[in-house]
C-alpha cells in the first residue's frame, strides 16, 4: 500500500517516513503480529462463515455493499482530487476519491479503481489498514479484506500523529493534474485548525457565509500570492461544472461531514496514543520491578508520568481545547449532520453529544462523542480511571473564583468550557455513560 491513506505528503518523493523499527512493533504492542479484533476482522469473519455476502455494483464494486455491511452512511462522502494516496493514477479533480466514514470506520473509493481502501480504528491497535479487490473477474461474494501493514504506515505512523498508527488530514495546494504543489506549503488538519487553512486538495460542499477555506481551488499559477484569494471556492453547493457527479453515490462533499471527520480522527489518534502509552509503561515497570525483585505492579513514578501525559492531551481533545471558533454558521448540502444527530445515547432531557452547533463552534455539548466509541472502551483502566478523574475534577471547577494556582490554570486551560458547559456535559455523561465516572 504505497502512498498516503488520506491527504498526506507523498511517498513519490522517495522520501520513507517510517522509523527503522517502531516501538510499537516490539511488546507489549506488536502492531504488525497482533491479531486485530475490530468492525473488519467481524465482517470478515462472517464472510467466511457464509453469514453475509457483499453483492458487487457494476457501477461502484463492492462500496455500495461494504457501506451498508460496516454501517457506514453514504451522507459522510467526502471528495479529495489532490494526488496523495494510494490509488494517485486514478485521482485528479475530474475524478476525485470519495471518503466515507462512521464512529469506527473509514472507507476509500477510487472511481474505477484496483482495490478499496478500508481503515478502522482498532480498540487495541490503533489504525489497521485493509484493501479490498474491485477488478477481481468474476467478483466473489465472499471477498476477502486483505490487511496491509508495513507499507501503510510509512505514512501513517509519523511525528504528526505522534508516531503511532494512525489517521492523518492534509490540506495542500494541488495543480489542475491534482498534483500537490508542496513547495506552497501544506497544513495538518484537526478541529484547531482554522478554516482558512482547510481543505486543499478537496472538494467542500456548503454554506459559510464570509469564512474562506481553501477548497475547491485547483492553482493555475505559481507561486500563490498571499494570502491566497479563493472567491470561487466559497459557499459551493453544486459541483457539477467540476466532475461528473453521477459516477458518486452522492454529488455531496459535505461541509459538517469534513468538520466532524477532522475532529474524530484527531481523537482517533490521541486515544491510540494514550493506549500505547499506558500499555507500554506498565510493561516497562513489570519488566524493571521483576528486575528488581519488586512485586511486578508497584507503581513506578515514571509509569504515572506517561499516563498523565498522553491522559492530559486525551482529555484536552475531548473537551475541545483550541478548537478553531467559527464566526458564522455552517450548514450543508447533504442529511449528513440529521443521520449524524439522529444516532443514541440521548438522556433524559434529549440531549446528546453529537447535538451540532454550528455557529460558534462545531458542537453543542462540547464533549466528543468518541467518549462512547470502541477506542476509547477497548482503553486500559488505568487510562480510563485518569480520564474519569481529570472529567469530574474539570466539569466540576469553580470558574468564579480561582482559589488556589492549580484552579486558576485550569481555568484558563479550560477556558472554552463555560460553567453551563460543564454541568450539562457532567449531567449527560452521568446519564450515558455513568461506570466512566464511577472508576
Amino acid at each position: 500500500m504505497r502512498g498516503a491513506w488520506f491527504i498526506l505528503i507523498p511517498l513519490v518523493l522517495g522520501v520513507s517516513l517510517a522509523h527503522a523499527e517502531d516501538d510499537f512493533e516490539r511488546p507489549p504492542i506488536e502492531y504488525s503480529r497482533a491479531a486485530p479484533n475490530n468492525a473488519v476482522t467481524q465482517l470478515q469473519t462472517r464472510l467466511k462463515r457464509g453469514e453475509t455476502t457483499l453483492e458487487f455494483d457494476d457501477s461502484h464494486g463492492y462500496l455500495p455493499a461494504v457501506l451498508k455491511a460496516l454501517r457506514v452512511p453514504v451522507e459522510s462522502q467526502m471528495l479529495v482530487f489532490s494526488k496523495t494516496s494510494m490509488q494517485r493514477n486514478r485521482i485528479s479533480p475530474k475524478t476525485p476519491r470519495a471518503i466515507y466514514f462512521n464512529d469506527d470506520v473509514y472507507v476509500g473509493y477510487c472511481h474505477e479503481g484496483a482495490v478499496m481502501e478500508v481503515s478502522v480504528a482498532d480498540p487495541a491497535l490503533g489504525a489497521v489498514f485493509y484493501t479490498l479487490d474491485q477488478e477481481s473477474s468474476p467478483p466473489s461474494h465472499h471477498p476477502v479484506l486483505v490487511r496491509k501493514t508495513s507499507q501503510c504506515l510509512q505514512c501513517h505512523s509519523t511525528s504528526l500523529s505522534g508516531d503511532v498508527p494512525s489517521h492523518l488530514v492534509r490540506s495542500v495546494f494541488t495543480d489542475a493534474a491534482g498534483l500537490p504543489i508542496l513547495s506552497e506549503g501544506s497544513f495538518h488538519v484537526d478541529h484547531a485548525t482554522p478554516l482558512e487553512k482547510r481543505w486543499g486538495g478537496w472538494y467542500v460542499t456548503g454554506t459559510h457565509g464570509q469564512q474562506t477555506h481553501l477548497g475547491n481551488f485547483i492553482v493555475r499559477e505559481a507561486p500563490l500570492p498571499r494570502p491566497v484569494r479563493n472567491p470561487a471556492g466559497q459557499n459551493v453547493t453544486d459541483l457539477t461544472p467540476h466532475f461528473k457527479t453521477a459516477r458518486y453515490l452522492t454529488p455531496h462533499s459535505d461541509i459538517v461531514a469534513l468538520m466532524v471527520f477532522e475532529h474524530q480522527t484527531k481523537m482517533h489518534n490521541l486515544m491510540t496514543r494514550a493506549n500505547f502509552a499506558t500499555r507500554q509503561a506498565l510493561f516497562y515497570q513489570a519488566a524493571l520491578n521483576q528486575a528488581l525483585g519488586d512485586p511486578v505492579d508497584k507503581r513506578l513514578e515514571s509509569t504515572t508520568r506517561r499516563i498523565a501525559a498522553a491522559g492530559e492531551d486525551l482529555v484536552k481533545g475531548l473537551l475541545f481545547v483550541d478548537e478553531a471558533r467559527l464566526t458564522a454558521p455552517l450548514q450543508g448540502t447533504s442529511e449528513f449532520a440529521t443521520q449524524f444527530m439522529r444516532s443514541e445515547p440521548r438522556d433524559s432531557q434529549g440531549r446528546s453529544l453529537r447535538d451540532l452547533d454550528l455557529k460558534t463552534r462545531l458542537f453543542k455539548y462540547p464533549c466528543s462523542y468518541l467518549i462512547y466509541c470502541a477506542a476509547f472502551d477497548g482503553l486500559p483502566r488505568e487510562m480510563k480511571s485518569y480520564v474519569a478523574a481529570r472529567l469530574r475534577q474539570i466539569l466540576t471547577a469553580d470558574n468564579t473564583l480561582a482559589v488556589s494556582a492549580a484552579r486558576q490554570r485550569e481555568h484558563e486551560d479550560f477556558a472554552n468550557l463555560s460553567p453551563r458547559d460543564r454541568q450539562v456535559i457532567l449531567e449527560i455523561l452521568k446519564e450515558t455513560k455513568p461506570d466512566l465516572l464511577k472508576l
